[in-house]
């Protein structure tokens, strides 16, 4: 399995802006469907978003389509969440995870990070 190490999390306002990043070790990075979910206090962990292995295929959940945009730097085995007009619904630790078929479906994904805490104020 692949080794996963989030960052980027914090504390911020309605309305702004963080970056999420994820680091992998371990296994070929460039294998990978790579993805980000989240879970708030007292709720289920939801899928956010994927991307297959390619790079070139990129999915949503439909409350954070528009705002987040997932992207992968296979050079530096990173895959990054980009995460624009943050509401205080999006408050979670956000995870994220490595799917070895590259596909990006939630079925698939079997390596986790430790998350990170985005915390949204209104």
């Amino acid at each position: 399995q692949v080794q996963l190490v989030e960052s980027g999390g914090g504390l911020v306002q309605a309305g702004d802006s963080l970056r999420l990043s994820c680091a992998a070790s371990g296994r070929t990075f460039s294998n990978y469907g790579m993805g980000w979910f989240r879970q708030a206090p007292g709720k289920e962990r939801e899928f956010v978003a994927s991307i297959t292995r390619s790079g070139y295929n990129t999915y949503y959940a439909n409350n954070v389509k528009g705002r987040f945009t997932i992207s992968r730097e296979d050079a530096k085995n990173t895959v990054y969440l980009q995460m624009n007009s943050l509401k205080p619904e999006d408050t979670a630790v956000y995870y994220c995870a490595a799917d070895p078929t590259g596909l990006g479906y939630e079925p698939h994904f079997n390596s986790w990070g430790q998350g990170t805490q985005v915390t949204v104020s209104s």
